[in-house]
């Protein structure tokens, strides 16, 4: 008996960090008490929330902050970014206690280190940011119940849109990757050619995986860009850089690429069924 639960106990926490806790609870627009200050998330997956901080001057709407949490190998991160700071570079903030408490740490950054998120209620939080020794400020958030906009758009299909994934605005998160010119310089005619015999078929494979929107080479440029990727339905970047690896031509070295995270239309696979009726020759 025992054994036996010793092993339960084993499974229940690889499964627990195997699946990181994510505040999701954000996703939604909420109102700092007694101020025109807002944050908006929208939830783009279940491992990833995008939003901004926003105030209203004279009724409108002026972007502050643009806000991030997503998983970054491991880890769930917090990013802020800032148009007039830091060169518009994100800076990222480690969760490091949830449930309840949501707290993102820098230890490196000059302010802030720590940004909480705390649960009060289902439409209340208590957010503080600090330098992490008490110096700082706080401040309480209500969730703002929007009505249902969906009737300004009288073509919206609920069905289409949830068979796509799409957020609110008809978009989702994507994985951008450019590839380059790899650091294998070989000259090895069969190498060359088996690789990319196998890069082509791999991007077929991911194709019907659906995993790849999008794939196709670019002109000749002096940034020895050589094409791009559209990866989808990856649910982090860890795991886009693992399926690059099963690419011939990356594996090899004959390829490299540059990977960003893109928010586009998730209408964009809808287009793939219509793709396998037009061509005549298949490379």
């Amino acid at each position: 008996m025992k054994i036996l639960l010793s092993i339960i106990a084993a499974c229940i926490t690889s499964i627990a960090y195997g699946q990181p806790a994510f505040p999701g609870f954000l996703q939604g627009t909420w109102k700092t008490e007694n101020r025109d200050t807002y944050e908006h998330w929208d939830k783009l997956n279940e491992s990833s929330l995008k939003g901004f901080a926003y105030k209203l001057v004279d009724g409108k709407i002026r972007v502050t902050e643009y806000l991030e949490i997503g998983l970054k190998k491991q880890d769930v991160v917090y990013t802020a970014t800032l148009a007039d700071q830091n060169q518009g570079e994100g800076v990222d903030f480690k969760l490091v206690a949830a449930e309840g408490t949501w707290t993102f740490v820098n230890p490196v950054h000059d302010f802030p280190q720590k940004i909480v998120y705390r649960e009060l209620s289902a439409n209340e939080i208590f957010v503080e940011v600090s330098d992490g020794a008490g110096k700082g400020f706080s401040y309480k958030m209500i969730r703002q119940y929007v009505p249902d906009t969906t009737s300004a758009n009288p073509a919206f299909d609920a069905a289409l849109a949830g068979r796509l994934g799409g957020d609110d605005y008809g978009m989702k998160s994507y994985f951008l990757v450019i590839l380059k010119t790899g650091s294998n310089t070989t000259a090895e005619r069969e190498l060359i050619t088996n690789s990319f015999r196998g890069h082509l078929d791999n991007i077929s494979r991911l194709v019907e995986e659906n995993k790849l929107v999008v794939a196709g080479p670019l002109g000749k440029n002096e940034l020895q860009y050589r094409g791009i990727f559209i990866l989808h339905n990856i649910p982090s970047e860890e795991e886009a850089r693992a399926l690059l690896l099963t690419d011939p031509a990356i594996k090899n070295g004959l390829l490299d690429y540059e990977l960003f995270s893109w928010y586009g239309s998730a209408a964009l696979p809808e287009y793939l069924p219509a793709s396998e009726k037009i061509w005549k020759l298949k490379p």
